[in-house]
């Protein structure tokens, strides 16, 4: 659709015109100012995501905050290792 809107009524196959609600008036120096700060925006949480990103994936750091979740699991896995070779024993 262009400036207008298409619109069918009833079942006719002829559609009605309705204009486009108007456009605020901008500038292009208001245009541009409105995309720099969009940009500086998209900048800062790129950087924010890239950040958050690097600290997720760092397993050091998660083996370090998890410890104690991670010796559980561990004491758990080797439960049933040593279960199941007990059980093949017999």
């Amino acid at each position: 659709m262009s400036d207008s809107q298409e619109v069918r009524v009833g079942e006719s196959s002829q559609p009605a015109h309705r204009p486009a609600p108007p456009l605020p008036a901008r500038s292009s120096d208001q245009i541009r100012e409105d995309i720099e700060q969009q940009r500086t925006e998209l900048g800062r949480s790129v950087e924010a995501l890239r950040g958050r990103v690097a600290e997720l994936t760092d397993w050091r750091r998660q083996v370090r905050a998890h410890q104690r979740e991670l010796a559980i699991g561990a004491a758990v896995v080797g439960f049933a290792i040593g279960g199941l070779i007990a059980l093949r024993r017999r």
